[in-house]
């Protein structure tokens, strides 16, 4: 199956870079019909100029992002130097402690597949 999903131009450069390995979201009603083995379409807003497609290699459900934080290592988020506090608080500023908290979180393993210019 596959999905669509807009991404912010520092992390959508990030997975472009090969460096970002693992991608955060709310467990929500959309992301609760993600598979393994399932293609995902990112594109970069707001600008919506490039797109980037990735294989879901693997999903990991957690309570809290902080759970997540502690769990996974920084380096897979593209995100060495920054404490579990800083990697909250960044992510709290696209999705509320409210909505985590109703939908518990998401790691999506991911790998690059393709990457381009919208034409």
């Amino acid at each position: 199956m596959e999905h669509n999903m807009g991404l912010y131009e520092i992390p959508f450069n990030s997975i472009k870079s090969g460096r970002k390995k693992v991608e955060v979201r709310l467990n929500d009603g959309k992301r609760r019909k993600i598979s393994v083995g399932d293609t995902i379409n990112f594109t970069k807003i707001p600008d919506r100029d490039e797109t980037l497609t990735v294989e879901v290699i693997e999903l990991r459900e957690f309570p809290t992002f902080k759970e997540m934080y502690e769990t996974i290592p920084a380096s897979d988020f593209d995100a060495v130097g920054s404490s579990i506090e800083e990697m909250v608080e960044q992510t709290y500023r696209i999705y509320t402690p409210e909505k985590e908290k109703e939908w518990g979180t998401l790691a999506i393993t991911i790998q690059l597949l393709d990457s381009g210019l919208i034409k």
